[in-house]
């Protein structure tokens, strides 16, 4: 049985829509749709008009698109509490990625005309979805400089970093638990996946790290800060 949320209670928890009056998160949820989907499954395909934004309740969805050689890029990996297809929904333009999910998933699907309405008449929330668009498009931004300035090996460790959790109350060891595929991870970091199993071998063998699945053991975190 698929478990049900309420829309309303959802959409006032997210940042995007708090201070949001009640009322108006009513008329919001009113142009709003609940889509349960498996992992693995297709949401749009790049090309797809776009009627609207999608906020992630819980599971995964990855935005990419195929090379004309058939390889797949990932341009970004969507988590619980997380929006996608704003930038698009205002262009009024056709998605420029796929979007399919990692995991099973439940995502809210706010309309188009939902949206504008809100913007129209509430300043507030056209700030917060601005801000939102800010972020999305610094963060783009931070991921071209890693590309272009940064090292392969830099890029793996500063994703490890990024969501490490202490293992010692002293801090020098910590864990971190691939939320997703490696194959995965290393498009959304621009390598290979060989490359990138190349990165976590060399780390291993330095003693950095130890690999076991999907939970990497950080050995010594200073040192790989260092790297970082």
């Amino acid at each position: 049985m698929k478990p049900e949320i309420k829309v309303s209670a959802f959409l006032a928890n997210l940042p995007l829509f708090k201070e949001t009056a009640p009322e108006e998160i009513e008329r919001i949820a009113a142009g709003t749709r609940v889509l349960h989907l498996a992992r693995g499954e297709l949401l749009f395909n790049r090309g797809d008009p776009c009627e609207g934004t999608h906020l992630v309740a819980y599971g995964q969805v990855k935005l990419a698109f195929s090379s004309p050689q058939g390889a797949d890029k990932v341009v970004e990996i969507i988590g619980p509490g997380m929006s996608f297809g704003e930038a698009v929904m205002f262009l009024e333009k056709p998605y420029p990625v796929y979007a399919q999910t990692l995991a099973d998933s439940l995502l809210l699907h706010v309309s188009k005309a939902v949206v504008f309405a809100e913007i129209e008449h509430n300043p507030q929330f056209a700030r917060r979805m601005l801000g939102g668009l800010s972020r999305r498009l610094h963060g783009l931004v931070g991921d071209v400089e890693a590309y272009s300035l940064r090292s392969g090996a830099q890029r793996v460790i500063g994703y490890l970093l990024r969501d490490v959790r202490l293992r010692e109350p002293d801090g020098k060891e910590g864990e971190v638990l691939l939320p997703i595929g490696k194959g995965v991870i290393a498009s959304r970091l621009n390598l290979t996946p060989q490359h990138f199993s190349r990165i976590l071998h060399e780390l291993t063998v330095q003693g950095l790290i130890a690999v076991e699945g999907r939970k990497v053991l950080i050995r010594d975190l200073e040192q790989l800060r260092a790297f970082d």
